[in-house]
């Protein structure tokens, strides 16, 4: 009998493994990205179809203004925190050290005492080192706030996903989509490694009622409050020209919107394709998309940083380097600081900014957002942000990127193995 107890024992185990392995594995294809892509049109011609596919609407009459770096970004949100006489709706992954973190924390908690409704939706994981008296001053100000996925035990099938959105609202007539944390990093102007690099976009009129929807949406999710007003959606006049459409990705389905909204953006591509991203680990089918576009014409470049927060990160990037240089992709490396911005620029028209990254976690496992504007103008401003970042960076030629040593190649493929986690 011990005999048997000791055959059958590991085959059990052994099955038992096979089948985790495969629920593992179609779970994953479940979630893949094999999108086949059917259409023969310009971008801006696809437009209200690409918003209604990602879930959104193209709003138009809306005013748009590029914020470049810390001091831009966080000098406005400040100043239109301190106008704000009804709400302050914030959103963010990161919430860490620094000066800065004092000065948004006491912000909002004046205008909380005032009587303004302050409502923060901070992820449990992106603010665990946020100091005490930060989280004092909050609390103490009547500042609501709630954290997204706590660690307990009745919610560990969640922790994997993040709330990596980041974005705020005031009054209900002006919204924020960034890439900008709440840390002293996000600060200054990208002058040296201190000062990180990222684009952050200011938004007035009938766009920002969509803002304003997600962010109350997921703060129903995680507060059980649902809130609701004239107040918080109010009449938006026009405020400029710019056409608008927001994306918001939640892991629910086999694509997600912001997905969506990147493969038909980059398919859709006549001409130019500009890429700035810090975390570059996309699934194949995006590499077969951009070696596509670069292959039928368009001048496709793409621009990472150089410096990084994530090591592995960076070297499971270098595993798509060969298939993008190889299908005419031209590849920068940013220099100066880590360049965090998440924008795209698409035939000079079409502009995305947000808080989505290019890789696996962003697409399928985060909750992220997007906003997508159709105005040259705008597109304009970012292209040529897009020349200045190239003073800062090398390009990554093929020939000189086969050359690399082997213990490179080695940890890059390494890396790759993981990378739907990074």
């Amino acid at each position: 009998m011990d005999l048997t107890v000791h055959i059958w024992v590991p085959i059990v185990l052994g099955v038992i493994v096979v089948f985790l392995l495969l629920l593992i594995w179609s779970s994953r294809r479940t979630l893949g990205s094999n999108l086949r892509l059917a259409f023969a049109a310009s971008i801006d011609e696809l437009l209200p179809s690409i918003a209604e596919l990602t879930g959104g609407e193209v709003q138009e009459g809306n005013g748009v203004r590029v914020l470049q770096n810390g001091d831009a970004f966080f000098g406005a949100l400040l100043e239109d925190i301190g106008r704000a006489t009804i709400s302050v709706h914030f959103e963010t992954y990161v919430w860490w050290q620094g000066e800065i973190t004092h000065r948004v924390a006491e912000a909002l908690a004046a205008k909380a005492r005032e009587g303004v409704s302050v409502r923060l939706i901070l992820d449990a994981h992106g603010s665990l080192s946020m100091e005490p008296e930060v989280a004092r001053t909050l609390e103490e100000g009547g500042c609501g706030v709630c954290y997204f996925h706590r660690f307990r035990l009745r919610d560990l099938g969640k922790l994997n996903s993040r709330d990596h959105r980041k974005l705020a609202v005031i009054d209900g007539r002006t919204a924020y989509l960034m890439g900008h944390g709440v840390a002293e990093q996000w600060t200054g102007n990208a002058r040296d490694e201190s000062e990180w690099r990222d684009t952050a976009v200011r938004l007035e009129g009938p766009i920002v009622r969509d803002v304003q929807s997600l962010f109350l949406r997921n703060w129903l999710t995680v507060n059980d409050e649902l809130v609701i007003s004239p107040d918080d959606f109010p009449q938006l006049e026009p405020a400029g020209e710019v056409k608008a459409h927001v994306a918001g990705s939640a892991p629910a389905g086999r694509f997600s919107e912001v997905e969506l909204l990147y493969k038909v953006a980059i398919a859709a591509a006549r001409e130019s394709i500009l890429i700035q991203n810090p975390y570059f680990v996309p699934h194949e089918s995006v590499i077969d998309l951009l070696a596509d576009a670069a292959g039928r014409g368009v001048d496709v470049r793409v621009m990472l940083p150089r410096k990084t927060d994530s090591r592995l990160v960076r070297h499971a990037s270098h595993a798509f380097y060969d298939d993008l240089l190889r299908g005419g992709v031209r590849l920068f490396e940013y220099q100066k600081t880590f360049a965090h911005q998440k924008v795209m620029v698409v035939d000079g028209v079409w502009s995305h900014i947000g808080s989505t990254n290019f890789d696996h976690r962003s697409l399928q496992i985060n909750f992220e957002v997007a906003v997508g504007m159709l105005d040259r103008s705008v597109a304009e401003e970012l292209e040529a942000a897009f020349e200045e970042d190239l003073e800062s960076s090398v390009e990554i030629t093929y020939e000189g990127w086969r050359r690399r040593n082997l213990l490179r190649r080695l940890g890059d493929n390494l890396a790759y193995l993981i990378r739907e986690q990074l």
